[in-house]
């Protein structure tokens, strides 16, 4: 058995806040073994990065250890002399910055704010070379690339002189997991290292951080809220909640045998794949809708036989190319642009909730701004029934444009992004009603307290501002705003990717009674297949700005067709040690990469296949020469 490399015992962190202390971390006590990976789980708020931020001695200024012991013993430090004692450090000490970044690191949840947009991934990875050994410039450089190789960066070289800003999600964490390793710690701290990357990079980034540990013999702490990471990754498993620990144990005692009921309410909360027919997510703390007699009364019949006109968004060849230039000024080169849409089509039937999915830059977002009229494509048609009459809404200019707009609302991906902290919550979620002069000022109070209780927010917190609240409760702001209007349409743009599971569950299943309850149509964007299979009627499957395959839900799990649709399913992490990730078609690209898919379903300059009808609705972009039979 591997000694012991971490031993955190009764640790408790205090937060001075104006209205006294708050008790962030109590009395939790766990050890990390060499080469091990222990994993802390729980919601946003738990404590999990306050005690990871408490072995490296970051907190913030307001907090404070209050008590406790972090143990550290890689053989080195103290001389060999055994552990040194973490708490009882200078937080800006010679050995506290000896030890951070040097035997002990850490990559965070968002690479783009962990990285200095003004200094290139060379400049950043060699920093941490020169700071805690002696070597030249050009051997930091060395190092540098050479830690860049390691985690497989396509050109590592190259990559020493870009910046951030110019590379993906992907490759700006590899950059960050770079600067984390390039000293060879014997500790790395993962917090939430996949969050915002869409499922095959995240498998990817799992993939890399395992190979690396095994190549460098190094311990990992993560943290995350992932079940299915967890499942994937850990070898011993620590449950947080409230700043406790609620359970702890080996990865396959954890999952086989939950004790504590927070933790079988956690495994509750997560979506998962063949769930039963009816079957719901049953969050921790449920929520209640109430209200909603207004926007019934809003709602217009829609007349006998206006569904028989077509069904409500028609898409038909839809193409939208970015950044297409003329040669410039100071040797600026002609640019032939990034094709984000191309021919690209489908139909949403009244009443249906419609999952696209595909991975960050498939062009999901784009086309969900051209239903809207945000973006106008380049070429294509989108026509939408208005109670059975036929508008063709890239034609809509001045008012008919913004009648339509009332008729399709969008819900954004960052719930605290796309609300306006200088506004309270009455007068975001009223904005929509003044913009299209709908009620006096008496019926918009009402239309707002009851669009509160709708999404299960209490009307007595309408006077406080977007940052007063939680991550969930921003989004279910965002929903009740986006619902102000009454539509018939909501694009739902990745609503949860930024939510824990708990929180997760809580707004999945308000959008799932909301559409019943409303008779809306929803086109549910993710990257994630078990939150669209708890969700969909029918899924679109997108990878290069194509569709590649569509169907309804039970046929695409059923019967994946096309090598991307079986990748992104093999991409998603089960909360089940007994169905590990298959990471082989995910390395590299390979997976969205149309020049290595097999016939028949290359693309390629010469090779552009076409949608071809496998039956009762399920189609994949083939070779149409090829025989229906042999493509399935």
């Amino acid at each position: 058995m591997s000694r012991t490399l971490l031993r955190v015992e009764d640790l408790k962190v205090d937060f001075q806040v104006p209205g006294g202390v708050v008790q962030a971390v109590r009395g939790v006590s766990f050890r990390v073994r060499a080469g091990s990976t222990v994993a802390l789980v729980g919601e946003s708020g738990s404590g999990k990065s306050v005690a990871a931020q408490s072995i490296l001695r970051i907190l913030p200024r307001n907090a404070a250890i209050a008590d406790g012991k972090i143990l550290f013993d890689d053989g080195i430090v103290n001389n060999g002399a055994g552990p040194v004692d973490i708490a009882s450090l200078k937080a800006d000490g010679t050995a506290m910055r000896a030890l951070r970044g040097g035997r002990i690191s850490i990559i965070f949840q968002e690479p783009m704010t962990s990285l200095s947009p003004l200094h290139t991934v060379g400049d950043q990875v060699g920093e941490a070379v020169r700071l805690h050994q002696r070597v030249t410039a050009r051997q930091a450089r060395a190092q540098a690339e050479d830690m860049l190789r390691r985690v497989r960066f396509p050109d590592p070289k190259r990559a020493l002189d870009t910046y951030p800003f110019e590379l993906s999600g992907g490759l700006r964490q590899r950059a960050m997991i770079a600067m984390a390793l390039v000293c060879r710690p014997a500790l790395l701290i993962a917090d939430e290292p996949t969050t915002a990357l869409d499922v095959t990079i995240q498998a990817q980034i799992l993939k890399l951080i395992k190979d690396l540990q095994a190549d460098l013999g190094m311990a990992v702490l993560l943290i995350t809220h992932d079940l299915g990471v967890v499942a994937n990754l850990a070898d011993e498993v620590v449950v947080m909640h409230r700043g406790r620990i609620m359970e702890s144990g080996t990865r396959e005692d954890i999952f086989a045998d939950p004790r504590h009921p927070y933790l079988k309410a956690l495994l509750r909360a997560v979506p998962r794949f063949h769930m039963a027919p009816g079957e719901r997510l049953v969050p921790i703390r449920s929520i209640t809708s109430q209200g909603g007699s207004l926007l019934e009364k809003d709602h217009q019949p829609w007349p006998p036989g206006a569904d028989a006109a077509g069904p409500l968004l028609a898409v038909e060849g839809v193409r939208k190319l970015y950044g297409a230039r003329k040669a410039g000024w100071f040797g600026a080169k002609a640019g032939a642009g990034t094709l984000a849409v191309d021919d690209v089509s489908f139909a949403i039937a009244r009443g249906e909730c419609v999952g696209l999915v595909g991975e960050s830059g498939c062009g999901k977002t784009t086309l969900s701004k051209i239903l809207m009229r945000a973006l106008t494509p380049d070429q294509g048609s989108v026509r939408f029934n208005d109670h059975g009459r036929i508008v063709d809404v890239l034609e809509l200019e001045g008012a008919a444009l913004t009648a339509f707009r009332r008729k399709v609302q969008f819900v954004f991906q960052d719930p605290f992004g796309s609300l306006n902290p200088r506004m309270t919550v009455f007068d975001i979620i009223a904005e929509p009603l003044v913009i299209h002069g709908i009620g006096d000022e008496a019926e918009r109070a009402a239309r707002v307290k009851e669009l509160m209780g709708l999404v299960g927010l209490d009307a007595r917190h309408l006077r406080r501002y977007p940052h007063s609240f939680s991550g969930g409760q921003r989004q279910r702001i965002g929903i009740a705003r986006a619902l102000a209007l009454r539509p018939e349409l909501l694009l739902l743009d990745e609503p949860v990717s930024a939510l824990d599971v708990s929180i997760q569950a809580q707004v999945l299943n308000l959008l799932k009674d909301l559409k019943e309850r409303l008779g809306l149509t929803y086109l549910f964007v993710s990257h994630n297949l078990a939150v669209v299979d708890y969700m969909a009627d029918r899924i679109l499957v997108m990878c290069r700005g194509r569709i590649v395959e569509s169907a309804p839900r039970e046929a695409l799990f059923r019967n994946p067709v096309h090598p991307y649709t079986r990748a992104l399913l093999t991409a998603v992490p089960e909360p089940d040690p007994s169905r590990p990730l298959s990471l082989t078609d995910l390395e590299e690209g390979r997976a969205s990469d149309p020049a290595r898919w097999p016939a028949p379903f290359t693309i390629d300059a010469d090779h552009q296949p076409h949608l071809v009808d496998l039956g009762g609705g399920h189609c994949v972009r083939a070779d149409a020469a090829v025989r229906v039979r042999e493509v399935a």
